[in-house]
């Protein structure tokens, strides 16, 4: 009997390039793919930032350079992710948020999350793709989107639209990119702990509402992302494209 073989998790060979990469989520995916046995381009838009954590995967014997992005300056952002070719793997993780009751929402804070969140993250994800498409070679782009793609939440009406947004143009491009090899699908965290989102668990009625709908009872951590982000980038996942990757602790379980 001829048994099946499991495709490995394994991405030694491979180049990488992960948005947002300077902390948290995106510092997690680049330390994630690195120790798969990725080389990553590590991108973000604070210079000292990523220029730090791309030494210090280094001073941990990963390979790892950095590259000066911001997102929302579009034709800079297509630049150096085809100065940056061939690309197998593409993490697009920059993105923000300004949480505010629906009532209050002002068109300046409107404009300035759907300008990252939706138009920059669909334009890196392009550019990558080209550059994917170009080498012929296939590849595996990655949009970090988040729970409140598939539900709402209180006081994240931008918010969600625009993950909703990014939820429907992953399946979208999943059509367009098939022919190429190219799988594009989504990674939706719960509240991962991070610097950015630690001040918000001081509020003793914020976290209860957070934990309250999490089932396994925890706040996410950046490690809980890391093996689904290598997942998603390897022959593991080669037949999943317009997919999305629920890491929610079961909140959109119901």
């Amino acid at each position: 009997m001829k048994l099946p073989k499991t495709p490995s998790l394994r991405l030694d060979g491979k180049r990488a390039m992960v948005t947002g990469a300077g902390r948290g989520i995106g510092l997690g995916c680049a330390v994630a793919l690195a120790e798969a046995g990725a080389h990553v381009v590590l991108a973000a838009r604070t210079e000292a930032e990523v220029e730090d954590a791309a030494a210090a995967l280094r001073k941990a014997g990963l390979l790892a350079t950095h590259e000066v992005i911001d997102v929302t300056d579009t034709q800079a952002t297509r630049a150096a992710i085809h100065a940056h070719a061939p690309l197998d793997i593409f993490v697009s993780n920059a993105g923000g948020a300004q949480h505010e009751p629906f009532l209050e929402v002002t068109e300046e804070a409107f404009d300035a999350i759907t300008r990252l969140n939706i138009r920059g993250a669909f334009f890196a994800a392009q550019a990558a793709a080209q550059v994917m498409a170009k080498a012929g070679t296939g590849g595996s782009i990655i949009t970090i989107s988040s729970q409140m793609g598939h539900v709402g939440g209180i006081r994240r009406s931008v918010y969600a639209a625009t993950k909703h947004a990014m939820e429907g143009m992953t399946k979208a491009a999943a059509i367009d990119l098939g022919p190429h090899n190219i799988r594009i699908n989504t990674l939706c965290p719960t509240f991962i702990e991070t610097p950015m989102t630690r001040p918000f668990f001081e509020n003793a009625g914020f976290a209860e509402w957070v934990l309250s709908n999490i089932r396994l009872g925890r706040v996410g951590q950046v490690e809980d992302v890391m093996g689904a982000v290598v997942f998603l980038a390897s022959d593991a996942a080669r037949f999943m494209t317009g997919s999305a990757l629920m890491v929610d602790g079961g909140w959109t379980a119901g």
